[in-house]
């Protein structure tokens, strides 16, 4: 869920503003405004995700709002001066609706912001340490040493990192985001679904690492290139 807040002093405005809100499922609103100046003191007893912020308003306008902010929500503005768009950008805008604002117009800079927001609560579950991580998995987050991981698989929505001993740990994240963070020199990217640890591979037979009789991963032909030059340095024929 997004939490957002509305500010606008045109009444009417503001009212369709809220009721684009009220009807799309990812957005909850926390507030809705016709002063500007209310703001700041409100955020900072009610964080939210997201502004729908009205550019040209009376005492501070919404670009003059933005810059007061700190650590900001991010922003969709609105307005119906389309001069004010590149102003808009200049405060690192998610969007910009100029009115009247149709709702698909107003779903798609949503989503924007949602797939933005996402992405940095993705990697704000991951934290990494010299020789481990903590893994967001359910209501619990979990230390995982790195040397301790054997493979991590996507499996749609989920991430498992596989252990060398004890029950994989799945977690709601992207592949890539865990990525980010493991030690280069120690994991691979073998495989669009899958990393491995590099230390954890004894067999490999072909384009296939093999663990044991019924776990093996193959390696694609998108990664075989950089796979072989590790076996070259590695291991002798």
């Amino acid at each position: 869920m997004i939490t957002c807040i509305a500010i606008d002093d045109e009444p009417l405005a503001l009212r369709q503003i809220v009721s684009y809100i009220d009807k799309t499922p990812f957005l909850q609103l926390k507030g809705k405004f016709t002063n500007a100046l209310d703001i700041g003191d409100f955020l900072k007893e009610n964080p939210v995700d997201l502004l729908f912020l009205d550019i040209h308003m009376a005492d501070l306008n919404g670009l003059e709002l933005a810059k007061t902010l700190e650590n900001s929500p991010k922003i969709i503005f609105t307005t119906a001066y389309s001069e004010y768009a590149v102003e808009g950008y200049k405060v690192n805008a998610i969007d910009y609706l100029l009115k009247p604002i149709e709702y698909v117009d107003f779903l798609s800079a949503a989503n924007k912001a949602a797939d933005t927001i996402k992405k940095e609560r993705q990697l704000s579950e991951v934290k990494k340490k010299d020789d481990f991580l903590f893994i967001k998995s359910g209501q619990q987050h979990i230390r995982i040493n790195f040397n301790d991981i054997k493979y991590l698989e996507a499996q749609k929505e989920y991430v498992s990192l596989n252990l060398v001993n004890g029950e994989p740990v799945r977690t709601l994240l992207r592949l890539k985001n865990i990525e980010e963070v493991l030690p280069k020199e120690n994991f691979m990217r073998i495989h669009r679904s899958f990393i491995v640890n590099l230390n954890h591979i004894v067999t490999v037979e072909r384009n296939r690492i093999i663990y044991s009789r019924k776990e093996s991963i193959v390696v694609s032909d998108t990664y075989q290139e950089e796979f072989k030059n590790f076996l070259n340095k590695n291991f002798f024929s």
